[in-house]
């Protein structure tokens, strides 16, 4: 019953992250792209901090390492990387921003290795980061005669947001702060929303609220807040506890599947031959770097199956 639970909720997390993609090309249709984001993770920061105060007791940041942890969340989790990703989303399908931004756990590896120079990656990590790389690169498919190409600007754009997710990531879990994860989202959401307002300000992007009403603006932040937001990361905390970072990890590889299929069931985007390519290959890098422990999470998962 556990294992099927566990399959169920993946799947969920899955498609909830995977049809965000898709949410977010829909809405930048009537919403400004940092704007979008901001109102995004306003209503999804007020949600996750009032699960916070529910259900954990320091459901508020203290002291400043607490504090700490919070702002760098804020700041490249939320803010940095939903900033490029909105922007850079106007001018590339779904599929390639959620292909894109699954490198971010090949550049966790990455940062965390650069980080901690004594920690350095074997031969075969240092393949798998570039397999990645290459990835992107086949996805990009940069001209050097017209490198500020708009489709590759927004897809290079799209690269920046999973490089500041990734870099988020691995600062946010070597700050020793003893703050539960869920009062670290909620604030990192309200914080970043705070940001990404401002930078909205900063860029002069129009407020016409009369927009916000077109039924498919209305639905996609619903949807971005509401479902791949505050329910997913519901979803993600859960099975995190379950399954361990590794597992759970190779939901950044399930949802841009999902993507793809309701891409193209609702924007009509393909899936070009370059794209899955990409994807092969980040995927590959993936596998690479995260060999060791994919291992060890198998021989774990058979050995607790042996013994059932």
């Amino acid at each position: 019953m556990n294992r099927h639970r566990n399959l169920v909720l993946f799947l969920t997390l899955a498609t909830l992250w995977g049809s965000a993609f898709v949410a977010i090309s829909a809405g930048l249709s009537y919403i400004p792209p940092v704007l979008f984001a901001a109102l995004r993770y306003d209503i999804a920061g007020l949600l996750m901090l009032g699960y916070a105060v529910g259900t954990v007791d320091d459901w508020r940041p203290r002291g400043r390492t607490e504090w700490t942890q919070a702002l760098v969340g804020a700041v490249l989790l939320i803010a940095a990387y939903h900033a490029f990703l909105f922007v850079g989303q106007q001018h590339t399908t779904a599929a390639a921003a959620a292909i894109l931004v699954s490198l971010s756990p090949v550049l966790s590896t990455g940062f965390a290795r650069l980080l901690v120079p004594s920690d350095a990656l074997s031969p075969v990590g240092v393949v798998g980061v570039l397999a990645g790389l290459v990835g992107v690169a086949v996805i990009v498919q940069p001209d050097p005669s017209n490198l500020l190409a708009t489709d590759a600007v927004a897809k290079g754009l799209v690269f920046c947001a999973a490089a500041a997710f990734a870099l988020g990531s691995v600062l946010t879990r070597r700050i020793d702060a003893s703050l539960p994860i869920e009062t670290m989202e909620a604030w990192s959401m309200l914080g970043g929303a705070l940001l990404l307002h401002l930078v909205s300000i900063a860029i002069g992007e129009p407020v016409a609220p009369t927009t916000w009403t077109h039924p498919v603006a209305i639905g996609a932040l619903a949807y971005l807040s509401i479902g791949a937001s505050a329910i997913a990361f519901l979803i993600y905390f859960d099975l995190l506890e379950r399954l361990g970072a590794v597992e759970i990890n190779m939901v950044s590889y399930v949802a841009p599947i999902v993507t793809a299929v309701v891409g193209w069931l609702y924007l009509e985007e393909v899936v070009d031959t370059a794209t899955l390519a990409g994807f092969v290959l980040i995927t590959a890098g993936f596998l690479l770097v995260k060999r060791r422990a994919i291992r060890q999470e198998f021989g774990t998962i058979r050995s607790r199956h042996s013994s059932e």
